[in-house]
């Protein structure tokens, strides 16, 4: 189907054409490329693309690191209507191979650093789907393959002089699966609409604020789906795309001074790698170009967000909650903004006023308000529907994922016709339209009857100066079903001792005493203090996108726990 009848991410190229012709739209490394040069680029490479057998409804998927020519991919590959399925440069060949196995792929494209999977790919008897494989960058790397390989440039100068039909939707207006990051078992893959793609890019122009004089550098990888919106709401906007291989502190602030970068995207981790290196440095950030910093991926703390106002003292730091199902952010919340630092009153201050004289009682961390064209609402198991109940997240528009590939779960939460997307999420609304998030669903641990979000008690927990990280899991209990239980990093320079000192009052120490006189202090329900904590001297395991990976953690508690053989 012809997309002038639909949205489709391809129509942005007309504007970049029109706004950037002969200005840089995209800097890699010591490659510049104008805006009319990667329109240009986009178009021979889907006709290469066509030439070579990629049709209407075919998967391609890709893995590679950030760079321009993985956007001029990703954009010819939606113009002849294929389905672009970014897989995650720091899976195992394993976890890969699962994800093609999935949606096989007609064609795979990979970078030098990706190139091995490749290789490997010709020992798997489940993967005979994929017919052609596609090198990204000009190296001298070679597949070996006996299957067809070509590369991008030679298939874009080899590729008909004829011009290319209008831009093409795959069935369903499937432009992207994007995969979950489980913790355990194989991955999902969401199919993610033209559309969505459009409406999410759209909002995030509107609120972040992203425009045609935006300089934008690329921290997040392509295969994320936050990664990709942001990649799309710039491409929309006409700005200018500065791309880094894959995030590194040092790099960042490079990029930054070296392309006056206005705005960029973190999660909390970089952000605090990039303040490590900073004081690990005793460098000036060169921050002072940023004007629009989005957040995603868990809450930046309060601590991480008044040392990245010093960074950047000129940037708007925003925060966005959501989910890859709902294709990206479903809510946003400014936490720093400079125009509030000029009249003295500092915006995170003026969030807790608030906070405090709302319904706190109610627990979770605010999240802020969705964007004009998301509808969520809260449910429980009583089907009440209101503000100031907590529940079950579900929300519904043009945002919402088309569904999972090649499965037949049921994902909504009502009947299709209404179109409701539960997130798994449980939290609440206020009077003024925030939402507040509890905790995840799955993550809920059941103590003597009561229910108890993991996530809340971690930001009570987080507030303590001596706590550097902090993970509440749930173990097995014969009296009360389970037993809270905090694992801790400590901060540099503190102390953990495992019963309160004498003179603890005085010194760095933090122990379980003092950490359960911080809850009380706080004003956490008794059953959801922790009875147990566990120092752990080591970083908290993640997933390969950043996840924690919390029922590792369980398990070890749970071994930890166990009684030692005298054997």
């Amino acid at each position: 189907m012809a997309a002038h009848s639909r949205g489709h991410i391809c129509h942005c190229l007309g504007r970049i054409e029109a706004v950037r012709r002969d200005s840089p739209v995209a800097i890699s490394g010591l490659r510049r490329r104008t805006g009319g040069e990667l329109v240009k680029g986009v178009r021979s490479l889907a006709r290469g693309l066509a030439d070579s057998g990629v049709a209407r409804g075919d998967v391609v998927a890709v893995a590679a690191l950030n760079s321009d020519r993985y956007m001029e991919l990703f954009l010819a590959i939606s113009y002849v209507g294929g389905i672009v399925a970014p897989l995650n440069h720091r899976w195992s060949f394993e976890e890969a191979r699962m994800a093609m196995e999935l949606v096989k792929p007609k064609m795979l494209a990979v970078d030098d650093y990706c190139s091995p999977w490749a290789v490997e790919l010709q020992t798997s008897d489940n993967l005979s789907s994929i017919k052609l494989y596609l090198l990204i960058g000009e190296s001298s790397s070679s597949f070996n393959c006996n299957h067809s390989s070509l590369r991008i440039n030679l298939i874009q100068r080899l590729a008909k002089p004829m011009p290319i039909n209008d831009p093409i939707c795959a069935p369903e207006d499937i432009a992207l699966i994007c995969f979950t990051s489980g913790t355990t078992g194989k991955p999902k893959g969401v199919k993610i609409s033209h559309t969505a793609l459009i409406v999410q890019s759209l909002a995030k122009i509107a609120i972040v604020g992203y425009g045609e004089d935006d300089v934008y550098l690329h921290t997040a990888p392509l295969c994320h789906i936050g990664g990709i919106t942001s990649c799309m709401a710039m491409l929309l906007a006409g700005g200018c795309h500065v791309f880094i291989p894959k995030f590194d502190a040092k790099l960042t602030f490079e990029e930054i001074k070296n392309h006056q970068v206005t705005s960029f995207i973190t999660v909390p981790a970089m952000m605090a790698d990039l303040i490590s290196f900073v004081r690990k440095s005793n460098m000036w950030s060169d921050g002072e170009t940023v004007r629009k910093i989005l957040n995603g991926g868990g809450g930046l703390s309060e601590e991480l967000t008044k040392c990245a106002s010093h960074l950047f003292p000129h940037a708007k730091i925003l925060s966005a909650y959501g989910m890859t199902e709902a294709c990206s952010s479903l809510t946003f919340m400014t936490l720093f903004d400079p125009m509030f630092k000029k009249f003295g009153v500092s915006f995170h201050d003026k969030i807790n006023v608030e906070a405090d004289s709302r319904h706190h009682h109610l627990g979770g961390v605010c999240v802020g308000k969705p964007p004009p064209h998301i509808e969520l609402k809260i449910c429980g198991s009583s089907d009440i529907c209101c503000t100031s109940f907590v529940g079950n997240i579900l929300t519904r528009g043009l945002h919402v994922m088309v569904g999972y590939w090649d499965s037949t779960d049921v994902i909504m939460a009502e009947s299709a016709e209404n179109g409701w997307l539960d997130t798994g999420d449980i939290g609440w609304l206020d009077g003024i339209g925030d939402l507040w998030l509890v905790g995840r669903e799955k993550g809920c641990i059941k103590t003597g009857g009561e229910n108890v979000y993991p996530e809340e008690v971690e930001a009570v927990l987080s507030q303590h100066p001596g706590v550097f990280r902090v993970v509440v899991v749930g173990v097995p209990d014969i009296r009360f079903t389970e037993k809270v239980v905090a694992c801790l990093n400590i901060k540099e320079g503190w102390k953990w001792v495992d019963h309160r000192s004498k003179c603890s009052l005085k010194a760095k120490e933090v122990s379980p005493e003092i950490l359960q006189d911080h809850c009380r202090q706080s004003n956490l329900s008794r059953f959801k203090i922790p009875k147990i904590y566990s120092f752990w001297r080591r970083p908290f395991p993640l997933t390969t996108t950043g996840k924690l990976k919390r029922d590792d953690i369980r398990k070890e508690v749970m071994s930890s726990m166990q009684p030692r053989s005298n054997l």
